[in-house]
């Protein structure tokens, strides 16, 4: 069966958090601890996530400033009808932690996040909102993440 190989961008700050966890949760594996709500199940699907995480890390990669959405883009849309513009970061939400500002994270796996990948400004797309409803966006713009700017 082929594995979701998808580059998962993330900052320098993120991957080394990610792997302390992973050495933390290894080792409660390994001494049968268990440190706050971590259950053996949800410890070893964590352990697997992470391991994932590591692998596809694309870490110091900076997108090209191209203005296409991607992982690690500053993406600015606005929705159809609400007259509502939103500015956030295609990242993985193992970000949030690390990022040290206000920026909301929109993960590239989500049903917005999927719907903008490769789009260009002005390009519209469709995407489904809890509830089976569709919402139309537009993307604005998209700008690499840079911290602090």
């Amino acid at each position: 069966m082929p594995v979701d190989t998808q580059r998962v961008w993330m900052t320098e700050q993120t991957l080394e958090r990610v792997r302390i966890e992973l050495a933390r949760l290894k080792m409660e594996r390994a001494t049968g601890s268990h440190r706050g709500q971590n259950d053996p199940e949800h410890r070893e699907l964590r352990i697997r996530h992470l391991h994932e995480l590591i692998q596809n890390a694309a870490v110091g990669h900076e997108p090209p400033d191209d203005g296409v959405a991607e992982p690690g883009m500053v993406l600015t849309v606005r929705y159809e009808g609400a007259d509502l513009s939103e500015t956030f970061l295609l990242a993985d939400r193992e970000e949030e932690s690390t990022l040290g500002d206000d920026l909301p994270i929109c993960s590239p796996h989500s049903p917005l996040g999927t719907a903008l990948s490769g789009a260009g400004p002005g390009d519209r797309r469709e995407y489904r909102i809890p509830g089976g409803e569709t919402m139309t966006v537009t993307l604005v713009k998209a700008v690499p993440y840079s911290r602090g700017g």
